[in-house]
């Protein structure tokens, strides 16, 4: 997998490609990164990729033709690297505009081989380079950031960590909050050494040993969790007997 990032802070991806789980992905080659800075792409001594809106306004504009210059360069080193059909990669463009980024959303792009993200600044981007190049929107929810920066890193954080062999157990995705397979609820609560804290001791259901009521126990616990704080996660739910697989 490779992502490729239109960016006027290239240094900020250095985080994602250092540290942690995806840093360790990195290093070991399942999945590579491309930055591309839309300054290398201009022609005037200042390096200006933003201007004044017509029709007036506050802030500026992000303009087409640096983002159009880095989008082709992005493509071009994709195809030398992997021989991929430069017109069929995807060009992402993170925008309050865009379809509201999620598991399932995370999931569909794990089983790509990646995207070139647009992280927008300013006011916004003229929107001939999106009607032009940008073949989806994404955004993480009814908030603005100061950039697109950070709303691809989590995106990519997201789709990275599925990726296998980049978890140390796989398992650890496969009980994520909101995994459609088990009904996008959010996951039941989770206990560690010692056994009792504070005088808090850990359910006991936990130290008996039997799966099944393990189970049942973490399936009612994430059914209450999600009824108390995401009671909307619900209506997506299977039912007991096809969770389970009962008649």
């Amino acid at each position: 997998m490779r992502f490729d990032l239109i960016t006027l802070f290239p240094d900020m991806f250095a985080a994602l490609r250092d540290q942690g789980v995806t840093g360790r992905a990195h290093a070991r080659g399942l999945w590579s990164l491309g930055v591309w800075n839309p300054r290398d792409f201009t022609e005037d001594v200042h390096r200006t990729v933003d201007d004044r809106p017509y029709g007036g306004g506050p802030g500026m504009v992000m303009m087409a033709e640096p983002l159009a210059r880095a989008v082709a360069a992005a493509r071009a080193a994709r195809h030398a690297e992997s021989a991929e059909d430069p017109d069929r990669v995807p060009v992402v463009l993170l925008s309050p505009a865009g379809r509201r980024h999620d598991q399932r959303l995370a999931q569909r792009w794990a089983r790509s081989s990646g995207a070139i993200l647009i992280c927008g600044r300013y006011e916004g981007v003229d929107q001939r380079f999106i009607d032009r190049h940008v073949t989806e929107e994404l955004s993480l929810g009814d908030y603005v950031l100061s950039g697109g920066e950070l709303a691809a890193m989590v995106v990519m954080d997201s789709v990275l960590r599925l990726l296998p062999g980049v978890l140390h157990d796989a398992q650890s995705a496969e009980q994520d909050s909101f995994n459609p397979a088990l009904g996008g609820l959010l996951d039941s609560p989770h206990y560690t050494r010692p056994e009792v804290w504070d005088g808090v001791p850990v359910p006991e259901v936990l130290l008996s040993g039997h799966h099944a009521q393990i189970a049942e126990w973490r399936r009612r616990q994430s059914l209450a969790l999600t009824l108390a704080r995401r009671p909307d996660l619900l209506e997506a739910a299977p039912a007991k007997d096809e969770a389970d697989g009962e008649d």
